[in-house]
């Protein structure tokens, strides 16, 4: 069955594309996987990995129909039938619920204009929390009918009726929440600066600092700023795994899970920190360390990193990357992130020899597609790699170097440095001599200095500076 999937007209026209089709089975359970998610994150998940595994594919579409099929989108559930019935067209639930499609959408019809004439008439009464309230109920309709933009503007709306912080607060995350289900990840990272900047107190503040931190290293991640990304991945608070809803939103079942942190954060660590910073930041960081125990192989694959173990790393992230490629966040920059470790690893590796064969660089760091020399000369003209290759003995060498110039150089530096030092200790030795110590000013607190006498410390000042050689 699986082989009738992967040969249907839908993966045909995605490989024709050049997208990714994942034709071995994952490693985790779908529904397992799944239970992790609710709402729109939910059906997301299950749109891509049926869209991107034929292994899955019926499986997936079968939960996000039903799925969809509680909500509002009507669009989306016509998408999901659409591209089922390009799989399998004799599945059941390919044929769309024209009866329900219509039914739902007079539904929504006659909800939004309810929902609009109640906030009209708030207006003309004038009742700002009302005004607010009626905002919110429309964001959140338009949200579950999928009309995001629509969404976006009626929570923008609510500014200028927000009474307190926590109002405020609230209202820019949904922005949040609605930009990242746009992907709209500049859009996410100007609204967390205004959620951070809201003037919050007590448990309010302490409340929304671990999901801060998450979706700001989800946005930059997607971004590919991966440094930055684990930063914020790796300064996650504990408290994000019971954290409660905030702004009514589940962040660990809307948007991003603790199993997710630990995948993003371990491995956006990988691809952009050394050993000792991975094992400071990440192995010695006990807050992250309550994440990293949901999922064990990117620990063992940072403590093989940290322990000069590349090649055994690498083995073990290569057998997550068709996992990895089902994940709606993670796949756009997985071949980056994975690209970055290998990179990182081979320089590492390197660091300690003079020259290696690139016979043994080939079984450290097999490679399919192209010859390990074309690699390394592309980390050389990088600037990634300082080595260079010799093909008629087939060695990596590393560039010599001139250790009595770096010791004079080292030398040299000292020596000015001491003379500064001096310099100073001789100056104040001067000023003291000359009478120049500062004593404790016998006058009331607050009161100035009487000008003859700061006229006369200039005076002895410029007097000094003669007597010992300076301007």
């Amino acid at each position: 069955m699986a082989s009738t999937v992967e040969q249907s007209p839908f993966f045909q026209q995605r490989r024709a594309k050049g997208e990714i089709v994942v034709t071995e089975p994952p490693k985790f359970d779908l529904e397992s996987y799944i239970s992790n998610y609710t709402g729109p994150t939910r059906i997301d998940r299950l749109h891509h990995i049926g869209s991107h595994s034929p292994y899955l594919a019926l499986d997936a579409y079968h939960l996000a129909i039903a799925e969809a099929k509680r909500g509002k989108n009507v669009h989306l559930y016509t998408t999901l039938v659409e591209e089922l019935s390009n799989i399998a067209p004799a599945d059941p639930a390919a044929l769309t619920d024209t009866a329900w499609a219509e039914k739902k959408s007079r539904d929504t019809q006659l909800e939004q204009e309810r929902l609009e004439h109640e906030l009209k008439s708030y207006k003309n009464n004038l009742i700002k929390e009302s005004i607010r309230m009626g905002n919110e109920d429309l964001g959140h309709f338009y949200y579950a009918t999928g009309d995001y933009s629509s969404a976006h503007k009626a929570y923008m709306k609510m500014r200028e009726h927000c009474t307190s912080n926590k109002h405020l607060a609230d209202m820019t995350l949904r922005l949040v929440y609605v930009s990242i289900t746009q992907k709209s990840w500049m859009g996410v990272q100007t609204n967390l600066a205004k959620v951070e900047a809201a003037q919050l107190k007590g448990d309010d503040k302490t409340k929304l600092e671990p999901i801060v931190s998450a979706c700001s290293g989800l946005a930059h991640m997607s971004i590919g700023s991966f440094r930055e990304a684990a930063k914020h991945f790796l300064n996650t608070s504990p408290a994000y795994l019971t954290t409660e809803p905030a702004a009514n939103i589940t962040w660990q079942k809307d948007v991003i899970s603790p199993n997710d942190i630990a995948v993003y954060g371990g491995l956006c660590a990988l691809a952009s920190m050394d050993r000792s910073d991975l094992q400071n930041q990440v192995l010695g960081n006990n807050d992250f360390r309550n994440f990293l125990e949901l999922e064990p192989h990117i620990r063992r694959a940072i403590n093989l990193f940290c322990n000069s173990k590349y090649s055994a790393c690498l083995e073990v992230l290569e057998s997550y990357r068709n996992d990895y490629h089902l994940d709606v966040y993670l796949s756009p920059v997985l071949n980056t992130i994975y690209s970055r470790i290998r990179t990182t690893s081979i320089v590492q590796y390197f660091i300690p020899f003079s020259c290696v064969t690139l016979d043994e660089m080939t079984s450290k760091f097999p490679v399919s597609g192209f010859r390990i020399e074309d690699e390394l000369e592309e980390m050389i003209n990088s600037g990634t790699l300082d080595a260079r290759i010799d093909l008629v003995d087939r060695l990596l060498i590393s560039p010599p170097t001139n250790p009595r110039y770096s010791v004079h150089a080292d030398a040299l530096a000292m020596a000015d440095k001491y003379d500064h030092t001096l310099r100073l200790r001789l100056t104040r030795l001067n000023m003291l001599a000359a009478g120049m110590e500062i004593k404790q000013d016998k006058t009331a607190a607050g009161e100035k200095m009487p000008s003859a006498m700061g006229e006369g410390i200039s005076a002895s000042l410029r007097g000094l500076g003669s007597k010992i050689g300076f301007s």
